[in-house]
């Protein structure tokens, strides 16, 4: 059972506190308990409703906000920097940028209701910040990133997996039976034993610790062999030509490491969000692009966030408790 949000919390604490038990597959009494407090208090409604614009919307990378919604919001920021005869109530700048952002509807972003639909068609969740280790029937173990949805589905002579959110680290017992990971519409056949499939726009990346994997963009495309220590990414078209890479240090998220070597500040930001029970929003191409080296600790992404901010240098912004923009 997910746990109950505190009845005594400011509404809007309490909207971002349901919408979290919402997204972790609820029970009944969790969606009873939800319609009782929605339906309890008009403010509730509205609160409920402007927390759920700021968290599905900042689920879209900044590079597809129209020029016009971004400029809209770094004016609002703008602002927010600026001398103010006085404080602005504690809610003021929160509700604010919900109402930039209730904007953005209107230019055709609207409500995406696709991460429900990937955690109601999944068998297994991870919630945000959380890595999570099963065992599948057949006695293969997949460690699920943070922020990551499977569905299994053994049967037919055939072993698959699919990926539908995140990323997963698998190690397969061998059955005679062939074991293919689905993701991003190509797929991974094993060839060997340990190996990570992470989702990427418009494809998919896999890394191979030990063995081999063979790796399809999809089911009529050619197969790429991978072996222990490369890497490769598909997309919905074609595979790409495997990558020496550090295998170890890249797939140690699952002992709590994030570990980055001249990576774009927005691939570590889009780490960081699966890690960060709400949204980072980052809105400056500049910063986007600038490179970073290093390990940081996965269990706590807001020190990362401070560690960033000392070296690269940038602003920072809180909103409704759980929405962090930067620029």
């Amino acid at each position: 059972m997910n746990a109950v949000p505190d009845p005594t919390a400011h509404p809007h604490t309490m909207a971002l506190n349901w919408l979290s038990v919402l997204h972790n597959q609820p029970t009944i009494a969790d969606q009873a308990r939800f319609s009782r407090w929605l339906h309890a208090d008009p403010a509730h409604a509205e609160a409920y409703a402007q927390a759920q614009v700021v968290w599905e919307l900042s689920e879209e990378p900044a590079a597809t906000l129209a020029g016009e919604d971004a400029a809209a919001l770094n004016a609002l920021l703008r602002k927010m920097d600026a001398p103010k005869p006085r404080r602005l109530p504690r809610w003021g700048a929160a509700l604010a940028m919900a109402a930039c952002l209730v904007l953005m509807i209107s230019a055709g972003l609207g409500w995406n209701p696709q991460r429900w639909a990937e955690d109601l068609n999944a068998d297994y969740v991870s919630a945000p910040g959380q890595v999570r280790t099963l065992i599948l029937s057949d006695g293969s173990q997949v460690t699920m990133d943070a922020d990551s949805a499977i569905a299994v589905h053994f049967g037919d002579g055939e072993r698959h997996v699919e990926l539908r959110r995140g990323a997963a680290f698998f190690q397969v017992t061998h059955t005679g039976e062939p074991f293919v990971v689905d993701g991003g519409r190509g797929e991974t056949r094993v060839l060997g034993t340990q190996f990570e499939v992470r989702l990427q726009p418009p494809g998919a990346q896999v890394t191979v610790l030990s063995g081999r994997v063979g790796v399809k963009a999809a089911a009529d495309a050619p197969q790429q062999i991978l072996t222990a220590g490369q890497r490769v990414r598909y997309d919905r078209e074609r595979t790409g030509a495997p990558q020496s890479v550090d295998s170890e240090s890249q797939l140690a998220w699952r002992q709590g490491w994030l570990n980055y070597a001249r990576a774009p500040l927005a691939d570590v930001i889009s780490d960081l969000n699966r890690y960060y029970p709400g949204r980072i929003i980052l809105l400056n191409d500049q910063l986007a692009a600038k490179t970073i080296s290093g390990s940081f600790p996965s269990r706590d992404p807001q020190a990362v966030l401070a560690a960033l901010k000392s070296v690269v240098g940038f602003k920072q912004y809180e909103a409704l408790g759980r929405i962090i923009v930067i620029r």
